[in-house]
C-alpha cells in the first residue's frame, strides 16, 4: 500500500524512506527519547523498527508516518498506528494502537498534538476506536492523548511497567474557535 501523504499547518506526515533511517537512528538513541521507553536503541534495533513500519502499511493498511518539518524538511520524528501484538494485562484487543515519538529538538513545539490530529483524521475513517499506552510518568503525552480526544480508560502491565490504557472512540472534530488563542477542541462521544 502506498502510504498517504498527510499536511497539517507546520508537518508533513509521509512515508519512511532510505533516507531517514539515519535521523531515526540518532533519535532511538537518544537517552532523552527514551526515558519512557526503556533504554536507548541500537543501530540494529533502530533498524528492525524502521522496517517494521513499511510492514505495518503492507500487511494491515495503516502504520507509522515519518513526521517532517515543513519549513525545513528535516525529519523530526514518527507517529501513526500499529498493531504490535503486545503481550500485557490485559490486552489491549485488535484495534490500532496510536502511538508517537518525536526527536528531543522538536520538543515542546506542539508538533506532537498537531501530527496526531491529521492522523486521527485519516484512520477514523477506517477504524472507529483507537488505543494508545503512555507509560504513567510521562505526562507531556497524557496531555497530548487527552488533547486529542484520548480518555484513560485504566491501568496494565506492560513489560514490568505500570502503563496507563488510553481509548477514543467514536467522531471527534476540532472546532476552530479559539480562546485566548489556544485552540479549543469539542470530542463528540
Amino acid at each position: 500500500m502506498k502510504v498517504p501523504e498527510l499536511e497539517t499547518e507546520r508537518l508533513r506526515l509521509r512515508g519512511h524512506g532510505p533516507n531517514d533511517f539515519e535521523s531515526c537512528a540518532e533519535m532511538w538513541a537518544d537517552p532523552v527519547v527514551n526515558r519512557y521507553f526503556g533504554k536507548p536503541l541500537s543501530r540494529e534495533d533502530a533498524w528492525t523498527k524502521f522496517l517494521r513500519y513499511t510492514g505495518h502499511w503492507a500487511m494491515q493498511g495503516f502504520g507509522f508516518w515519518a513526521v517532517e518539518e515543513k519549513a525545513s524538511g528535516r525529519y523530526v520524528g514518527e507517529l501513526g498506528f500499529a498493531d504490535f501484538k503486545r503481550e500485557m494485562t490485559p490486552p489491549l484487543g485488535e484495534d490500532p494502537e496510536g502511538g508517537w515519538v518525536l526527536a528531543s529538538s522538536a520538543h515542546g513545539k506542539g508538533y506532537a498534538t498537531e501530527g496526531l490530529r491529521a492522523a486521527l483524521g485519516w484512520i477514523e475513517v477506517r477504524a472507529p476506536r483507537t488505543v494508545c499506552i503512555i507509560d504513567a510518568n510521562n505526562a507531556a503525552s497524557h496531555r497530548v492523548a487527552e488533547k486529542c480526544g484520548y480518555r484513560r480508560t485504566g491501568v496494565a502491565s506492560y513489560k514490568d511497567r505500570e502503563v496507563i490504557v488510553f481509548e477514543r472512540c467514536g467522531e471527534f472534530r476540532l472546532r476552530l474557535a479559539t480562546t485566548q488563542d489556544v485552540p479549543v477542541l469539542s470530542a463528540l462521544i
